[in-house]
């Protein structure tokens, strides 16, 4: 029996509230803030936005990269370079100095807050930057949808959020999953750097990559000495003050 229009409509429309409830539903390593911008991020968003940040196809979800959105990098940054990307690189305190020094580098970040990567973009036009570009999705599909196998020549990430609390451990970035991910696109003697100063995380890392065939820890000692040319962060600075180490990891792609 043919279904009539207006039976279509109402079970097209239960599938778009059923998709939206498993949007709803996905396990993320972050929590979703405002995405309202000061006066001076929408200033930057608004003159340089098309100079750093990279719009891709999304689904659902805001933060999310549609399937086969590849990214062709030598079109996205003009050139052929070794590729550095970092997650999660907040306002920027340590990519833009870090991306400066290394202009031979091309760096893309993913970052799921807009007044991040605002601030990002601020300081990058500030210092006449052009080595950087600004993905805003979860790092997860961005990875899995934007590079293809071997892209990522090192992968930066530094003070992923530790979801303390055993109950949301399961949130947490750092798992084999997402291991098996990076190895797919991390090229074979590319490096993985990661930080943390929550001790228990720091723990489930090395538990996690340690047992991982594809990496190999860059460490006799299993932590690395930190890394004296990533610079201390406020955000960094918050956690020291408040008594806590910071735990520096190094892993190659084998």
């Amino acid at each position: 029996m043919e279904q009539s229009s207006h039976g279509a409509g109402k079970s097209a429309e239960h599938d778009l509230r059923a998709d939206a409830d498993r949007v709803r539903r996905e396990v993320v390593s972050f929590v979703r803030r405002s995405n309202r911008m000061t006066p001076s991020q929408r200033k930057a968003w608004d003159q340089h936005h098309d100079q750093f940040v990279l719009e891709v196809p999304r689904t659902a979800n805001t933060t999310s990269v549609a399937p086969g959105s590849e990214l062709d990098l030598a079109e996205v940054f003009g050139r052929t370079a070794p590729l550095i990307v970092e997650i999660g690189p907040g306002m920027g305190d340590s990519l833009v100095p870090m991306a400066a020094a290394r202009q031979g580098a091309n760096f893309l970040a993913f970052e799921v807050y807009e007044p991040a990567a605002a601030a990002i973009v601020a300081k990058l036009a500030a210092a006449g930057i052009t080595n950087v570009r600004i993905v805003v999705a979860d790092a997860v599909t961005a990875l899995q949808h934007l590079l293809t196998p071997e892209a990522i020549d090192r992968l930066w990430t530094f003070f992923p959020d530790p979801w303390p609390k055993a109950r949301h451990h399961k949130r947490r970035m750092i798992d084999t999953a997402f291991a098996d991910l990076v190895a797919s696109r991390m090229r074979r003697g590319g490096a993985w750097r990661l930080a943390t100063d929550w001790e228990g995380y720091a723990t489930w890392m090395r538990d996690v990559l340690d047992e991982h065939p594809a990496f190999s820890n860059g460490s006799t000692a299993g932590w690395s000495p930190r890394w004296e040319k990533r610079p201390v962060t406020k955000f960094e600075q918050r956690g020291l003050d408040a008594g806590r180490a910071v735990f520096d990891l190094t892993y190659n792609r084998v």
